[in-house]
């Protein structure tokens, strides 16, 4: 289930390549890293639930929150919360 969430993002991400803004194209692929080390952290322990992995995500997000200026943040926080409801 977790497997499908993560292909599902990343699709989603993937779709936007040829219209991304500058900052889009950044914010995707940010978050595509952070979308795929929170699910491989998930299979690890034997999660499946997708609330398990928008958690990661979340966190591994806030974790990482000194890596980026305030509005990169703004930019990865705003594409992320549209990811997760589009599915």
């Amino acid at each position: 289930m977790i497997i499908e969430y993560e292909e599902k993002l990343l699709g989603l991400i993937d779709e936007r390549v040829s219209t991304a803004s500058d900052d889009e194209l950044f914010a995707g692929g940010y978050l595509r890293g952070h979308i795929s080390l929170s699910a491989a952290s998930c299979e690890e322990d034997g999660l499946v639930n997708v609330a398990d992995l928008k958690s990661r995500v979340d966190a591994s997000l806030e974790a990482a929150r000194t890596e980026l200026t305030p509005a990169d943040r703004i930019v990865v926080n705003d594409l992320w919360d549209e990811l997760v409801n589009h599915i």
